[in-house]
């Protein structure tokens, strides 16, 4: 009985210790997903700090190439922010395009982002291709 009680303690002792390890990695690996308004009030309040997503929409007649990649605004509709993302954007990116950002507040009032995420529709349409054309 008391070998059980020892064998139940260790099992026990070496399980707290997998939800801890656990608990710790995946905590360090999350990337905490916001609008812009929840991201913008954060920044203002002193948060933000750290790594997370922003979702938005990509303001027209706001983007800009630059050395290192683009700059652009996205907003919720609320709020709006400035985005330098270094690196080339997706092919689909484009102004009104539903984004999301991924990336960090930097210097001043511009988010860092060094991933775009673009959403795109579900349904595949094919181009038209004329028959009569495209048998010769």
């Amino acid at each position: 009985m008391k070998r059980r009680a020892i064998a139940a303690a260790v099992v026990c002792g070496l399980a707290a210790v997998v939800i801890v390890v656990l608990a710790v990695v995946l905590s360090k690996n999350v990337v905490y997903f916001r609008t812009v308004s929840e991201a913008v009030h954060q920044r203002a309040d002193g948060g933000g700090d750290g790594r997370f997503r922003m979702a938005g929409e990509v303001v027209p007649g706001s983007i800009r190439e630059t050395p290192h990649g683009v700059r652009f605004e996205v907003t919720d509709g609320t709020a709006t922010a400035a985005v330098v993302h270094r690196g080339d954007p997706p092919d689909l990116f484009k102004a009104g395009a539903p984004v999301v950002c991924e990336g960090k507040w930097g210097k001043g009032r511009t988010f860092a982002s060094d991933r775009i995420l673009i959403k795109h529709g579900s349904e595949y349409e094919p181009p038209d291709v004329d028959s009569e054309k495209a048998g010769s």
